[in-house]
């Protein structure tokens, strides 16, 4: 068996997500670690928060900023954000990001609530 995978990610299709469309790298049931996502952020993203997944950012392209906690943090490429659990955020401007959700997102149980 491989020690390693490779995903090609524009050839995954994407699917709807609170922040836009999703592209999901290494989600499997046995890999509870981490997955990969390329996110393009949606003009009408919604303010989610995870209790228990930590989430790392890496801005690709665009300028914006995220909403954290009620604060705004401008955004471009190469700005990189770490959301820790229970953090309210969202990414608000035309983006494309890498987002790194650790644990592994589990599409199953996405961790994924809402305050309204």
């Amino acid at each position: 068996m491989k020690r390693y995978q490779l995903a090609q990610m524009d050839e995954i299709a994407a699917v709807a997500c609170p922040c836009g469309q999703s592209r999901r790298a290494f989600v499997a049931k046995d890999n509870a670690v981490a997955t990969m996502h390329m996110v393009d952020i949606a003009a009408d993203s919604r303010v989610h928060f995870h209790k228990k997944i930590t989430e790392l950012y890496l801005i690709l392209e665009g300028v914006g900023h995220m909403e954290l906690d009620g604060e705004k943090i401008p955004v471009k490429p190469l700005s990189a954000v770490l959301i820790k659990p229970l953090c309210r955020h969202r990414a608000v401007g035309r983006l494309r990001v890498v987002n790194v959700p650790i644990p592994a997102f589990d599409p199953a149980n996405p961790d994924e609530w809402f305050d309204e």
